[in-house]
């Protein structure tokens, strides 16, 4: 006995979309308003299109311009992770990520008390 009922589940595609702006944007460090997604699938796989700014250090800190590596490297590794937690959340293989740097954010700076 699996567990399931009989019946179909169907995930519209704007709830794909969301997820995966949603998981994108945790996944770059950004904001979910700043990241959008085209989401296609076919054959059970998606393919999915991101824009989004990246998060960069700020300008004046070399050492953690150093440390954070190229910006093309960190695109590579944000087209891997997306891949593999969208296949966890969604149960669909991801085929490809597209993604497009649309700008740079640095983040806020805090003043200690």
């Amino acid at each position: 006995m699996s567990g399931a009922a009989p019946g179909r589940i169907v995930v519209r595609d704007r709830v794909t979309q969301k997820v995966t702006e949603a998981v994108a944007a945790s996944i770059i460090g950004v904001d979910r308003d700043q990241v959008s997604a085209t989401v296609s699938g076919s054959r059970g796989a998606l393919g999915v299109q991101l824009r989004s700014p990246f998060p960069v250090p700020p300008l004046d800190d070399t050492a953690a311009i150093a440390a954070a590596g190229p910006v093309l490297d960190r695109a590579a590794e944000v087209q891997t992770d997306v891949a593999h937690r969208l296949a966890e959340i969604l149960g669909r293989k991801v085929l490809r990520v597209d993604v497009t740097i649309t700008g740079a954010v640095t983040p806020t700076r805090r003043r200690v008390q």
